[in-house]
This record gives C-alpha cells, sequence and structure tokens, in this order.
C-alpha cells in the first residue's frame, strides 16, 4: 500500500474505493507482495535445489493457496483440514508436507490415504506408523533441536520443554523403531520458532540435523522449517534473508557433499510470505475523550485480530481516510467486552467518526485466528490482483453462526 497524490492504493486501486464497495471491516492482501516475498527467497538459495513449502496455517483462504501454487510453492499443513484445502486448492499431495502435533493416529492414516508426505513427531506415533506401514510408505522425522529461538514464548517451538518434535538426544530411540520396522525416513526436520533473526540459529539447528542425517542412508530432502522476522515497525530489523541465503546454502552443500549426494533444501514460510501483503481495514465508530487520553472505537476487535491481545504484538495504525492530518496521540480499542486494545499511544493522522484505518502486516495470523466472540460475524476477504480487486470470502451472517446449532424448545 502506498500514498499517491493523498490517496492510499493497492496495486493502483484506491484503498477508499475498495472499503466502500466491500464494506468494513475488511481484509485485503495484495498478490504483488506475496510474488515479490516468494522471489526473494528464492533468489537467495538460488544456489541449492531449493523447495517452499507455504506454512498455509498463516492464512488459508482458498484463493491464496491457488495463487501460492502458481508461483511454484509447495504446502505445509497442520491439520487434516488444512491438507483437503490443499488438494481442494490442487496441490499434488506429493507436494504438501503434513506436519501434525498432539493428533491421533487415526488422522496421521487419513493423511497416508490422501497420498501426502507425513511428517512425525512423537515416538509413539513413529512406532504406530512402523507398525501399520513398515517400509511401504515414506515418511519424514521432526527434531526437537533444543534451541530457544522467536520472539514470543508462545511462538517459541524449538526448545527442550517443548511439545514439538522428538529431541535428537532419543537418537538411539529413534533409530530402534526405525530399524525395527524397515522405515524408509527420506526426511528430516526442524522448526525452532518464529521471528528468528540471527542466522546462526538456523546454522546451529541446521549442525543438529546434519549430524543425525548420517544415520539415515534413504533421505531426499532436509526441511529447517521457517521463523523469518519481517518488519512490523520502521526500525525494526528483519532477518537478513540474502546472508542468510549465503551462510545456510553454503553450509547446505558441504553437508550434501559429506552426505555424498545432492539432497533438497525446504523451507516452510508463512508469515515472511504473506505477513507483509495483508490489510485489515476498520471504520471509526466513535471517538471518547476521558481523564486520561482518547479512545477510538472501531468496527472490530479481538475477534478479528487477536495478535496484539495474545501476542502482544505491534501494527502500524494509519488513517487512510485523513492522510495529511494533523497527527495526534490515540489508543486504538475494540468493540468487544474485554480490554481488546489494538494499540495505546499511537501517533496518527487525526482521527473523525467514520474515518477508515488500516492494521498494516495484516496477512498471517489475523483472519485465521478470527473468531465469533460476542456473536460476532467474521469479516469479508479481498484479493488484489493485477489492478483488479476480487471478493475471495463473502462476509458472514448471523445465519452462518447457527447454522449448524440445533434448537431444541423448552
Amino acid at each position: 500500500m502506498e500514498l499517491k497524490d493523498y490517496e492510499y492504493v493497492i496495486q493502483d486501486v484506491p484503498v477508499l474505493s475498495i472499503c466502500d464497495e466491500f464494506g468494513t471491516p475488511l481484509y485485503v492482501y495484495d498478490t504483488a507482495v506475496i510474488e515479490r516475498q516468494y522471489k526473494r527467497l528464492t533468489s537467495a538459495f538460488a544456489a541449492v535445489p531449493l523447495r517452499i513449502k507455504y506454512a498455509c496455517k498463516a492464512l488459508n483462504n482458498l484463493s491464496i493457496l491457488k495463487f501460492m501454487r502458481s508461483i511454484g510453492a509447495g504446502l505445509d499443513a497442520v491439520s487434516i483440514e488444512e491438507v483437503e484445502l490443499g488438494l481442494m486448492a490442487g496441490f499434488d499431495p506429493k507436494e504438501i508436507l503434513f506436519t501434525p502435533n498432539s493428533v491421533s493416529f487415526e488422522e496421521i492414516k487419513q493423511g497416508v490415504n490422501l497420498g501426502v508426505m507425513i511428517n512425525i513427531d512423537n515416538i509413539a506415533i513413529l512406532e504406530q506408523f512402523g507398525h501399520e506401514y513398515g517400509n511401504s510408505i515414506p515418511c519424514c522425522i521432526r527434531i526437537n533441536p533444543h534451541i530457544i529461538a522467536g520472539g514470543n514464548a508462545n511462538i517459541q517451538v524449538g526448545h527442550i520443554d517443548s511439545k514439538f518434535g522428538i529431541s535428537y538426544q532419543q537418537i538411539k530411540h529413534i533409530l530402534r523403531v526405525v530399524r525395527s520396522y524397515h522405515i524408509k525416513v527420506t526426511g528430516l526436520h526442524m522448526h525452532s520458532g518464529s521471528d528468528i533473526l540471527d542466522a546462526n540459529v538456523f546454522l546451529q539447528g541446521a549442525e543438529v540435523l546434519f549430524d543425525l542425517a548420517e544415520h539415515f542412508p534413504d533421505l531426499e530432502f532436509m526441511d529447517f522449517g521457517s521463523g523469518f522476522k519481517v518488519a512490523y515497525k520502521e526500525e525494526d530489523i528483519a532477518t537478513d534473508i540474502e546472508e542468510l541465503g549465503r551462510v545456510m546454502g553454503q553450509a547446505f552443500m558441504e553437508f550434501c557433499e559429506r552426505y555424498g549426494r545432492k539432497l533438497e533444501l525446504w523451507f516452510e514460510p508463512g508469515k515472511f510470505l504473506v505477513s507483509e501483503a495483508g490489510y485489515f481495514f476498520v471504520r471509526v465508530n466513535t471517538i471518547k475523550y476521558t481523564t486520561t487520553g482518547i479512545f477510538v472505537g472501531v468496527n472490530s476487535g479481538q475477534n478479528h485480530l487477536i495478535r496484539p491481545m495474545y501476542y502482544n504484538a505491534y501494527h502500524k495504525i494509519i488513517n487512510v481516510s485523513n492522510p495529511k492530518g494533523l497527527p495526534k496521540i490515540y489508543n486504538v480499542v475494540g468493540y468487544i467486552c474485554e480490554t481488546d486494545t489494538f494499540g495505546y499511544d499511537r501517533k496518527i493522522n487525526e482521527v473523525r467518526e467514520g474515518d477508515i484505518l488500516c492494521f498494516k502486516n495484516a496477512g498471517a495470523y489475523g483472519f485465521t485466528m478470527s473468531s465469533n466472540y460476542n456473536a460476532r460475524l467474521r469479516p469479508a476477504e479481498v484479493l488484489v490482483h493485477k489492478g483488479k480487486s476480487f471478493l475471495i470470502r463473502k462476509r458472514e451472517s448471523l445465519s452462518d453462526i447457527v447454522a449448524n446449532q440445533i434448537v431444541i424448545e423448552f
């Protein structure tokens, strides 16, 4: 989104006209930004055989999935429902990596029946997998590297106390199971967390997998998850993808030489691909002056964008209706019966009732974490592609909320 002639536009489509046409609250996604991020990542790792598996938990609208497929991405799914969405979007099952956690073996079997690659992070599940399939179905194993990384405790998933992955210190037990059932392991996987800045964190985890790889002669790929940090504030430092590509690419190729053949290097970016491509637009309902500040109340809340409340996440807020107004200090709050504050003490161009505000970096974990709390309706979604805006999800109605309820009479 950029300001042109006192008007904000996305791919030259005026933002206010999008909001007028589709209403607010509204999620809008820019395919040009997604493609830019994808090409930046593939260019950084041009020296290695790279596969990008888009982490669709970040944003799983079918039109987004179809666009990801069109630019060459595969898919990382964490539930059988995400697997099914990927198939509906046209992904070949072989392009989908299924990495569930704490699910029953029945869900694993569903994934096998659908033909996707299974990523196993539990020795008990690995044993059941071996008993059921032996060496007839290849799999990947998710390793916990015991690395603390990530910008928030809720997104640190590679440390010793995490529920994710099998500890690398349990390699002897892993090998007993693999050899006993003749399991064909074709991939090793790790993911330590999100919002990682330091390339050395990835290298540290990579060395764990490199060391373990000698025990698995049938490897075809190694998956290093993701966790690339994007900038939410102007002064934020983001992951240097080009530096990561240089350092990680060199380490990976040196490993392949030791291993004896070239493997594929996989990453699973979600936020990196879609965060900056997404914008969330809301309308100002009220301006409330109190003894401590000015509250701007909008027609949305934590039911639509929970990241500020759940992760203490920062989203830059812009008044797209008054881009040249005199900046003032505001607290931007939602309409939910909770303290759902989007931002404290934010300097925003003068806000008036009826103005449209924009939350930037709303493409990742925005709509996918939304709910019907307070019986509020979830918003519409719009995709801007090649200079045109397309409705890709209708706004909910009350009938959508009660559609599956069964009312009994008293």
